[in-house]
């Protein structure tokens, strides 16, 4: 367009995000002195059959290796034997049916950076694939009967860019189902909540509502509303947004509200799959959820090590 400047984003801390990006494959940063120090399992409890050799944090530890290099189980267990040999410490290791069998039952902390009042949440969802043909073969041929994808649910907090609660569900999970569980997993409260239009459910708006949260989601083209104004009820947030985008019109109040936060929803699932690639490695749904859970960790722990920060010129 004639006479419209464009401008550019340019790093203003790029040697500090720089060595952060350096830090990311640095073993010392993900294999450290404090789980080696709690590598032993304690057996507090008592239960039946062997008691455990290796901690939760030991087994953690090793497939927290296996995601930030991308490897099987087996090469995974290689890598922990050759670290532990170069630092000359007397562990032993666990095998590779072992890391499977335990990540299985595995209960994972996402890590989140402590904060001060309520929070902002954008969610979004993506596929993963699990097996099936390559996207050579589906153009070619079409998909096949085999062909298999798990559906990602993520809720991000978008002023620290963290995952603060992580959902895994079959292909078939609807977007707005997920939101209660969601919920439950973040840490505080919550002010507001942007989602896209698949959000657009009664059943969302009052999960929402019963914990005082703010609904940013888009009413659907089509809707209509629920609550008139001669009524002595409070009015419904969604009936809100609609008068306000029939007013104004649905850009405008997407700009009015800030909706466009949501965007960085789209950037975590970006950043999830340009790291660790769109595939589940694990075929069995509780390792699969173990596995993105461990995913989004090192996400939040490399967002934690230094972010890109920018100034429009």
């Amino acid at each position: 367009m004639a006479g419209v400047r464009r401008g550019t984003y340019k790093v203003t801390n790029w040697v500090k995000y720089n060595e952060a990006l350096v830090n990311r494959g640095s073993l010392t940063l993900w294999f450290d002195v404090e789980s080696l120090a709690q590598w032993e399992h304690e057996n507090d409890e008592v239960k039946r059959g062997r008691p455990f050799v290796y901690s939760d944090t030991a087994v953690e530890c090793l497939l927290v290796l296996r995601e930030v290099f991308r490897l099987p189980y087996r090469q995974t267990e290689g890598l922990a034997r050759s670290l532990v040999q170069l630092m000359q410490v007397d562990l032993r290791v666990p095998d590779y049916s072992s890391l499977a069998k335990r990540a299985a039952k595995l209960s994972i902390d996402l890590k989140v950076a402590r904060r001060r009042g309520p929070i902002d949440l954008v969610v979004d969802s993506t596929g993963l694939k699990v097996f099936g043909e390559g996207e050579w073969k589906v153009r070619q041929h079409g998909i096949g009967k085999r062909r298999t994808w798990r559906k990602l649910h993520l809720a991000i907090n978008p002023a620290t860019q963290e995952i603060e609660a992580t959902m895994l569900t079959e292909n078939s999970g609807h977007d707005a189902d997920q939101v209660t569980d969601l919920l439950k997993q973040v840490p505080g409260k919550v002010k507001t909540f942007r989602g896209d239009g698949a959000y657009d459910k009664w059943k969302v708006y009052e999960s929402l509502t019963s914990r005082s949260i703010k609904p940013l989601i888009p009413p659907q083209h089509n809707a209509k509303i629920k609550q008139h104004g001669n009524s002595d009820d409070a009015p419904l947030p969604r009936d809100v947004a609609l008068r306000q985008i029939r007013r104004v019109g649905r850009a405008a109040w997407k700009k009015e509200v800030g909706y466009h936060l949501r965007s960085l929803a789209e950037t975590g699932m970006y950043r999830m799959k340009t790291i660790f690639g769109n595939v589940l490695k694990n075929r069995t749904l509780p390792n699969q959820h173990t596995e993105v859970r461990i995913r989004s960790k090192i996400l939040n722990r490399m967002t934690q090590n230094g972010l890109p920060q920018f100034k429009w010129s």
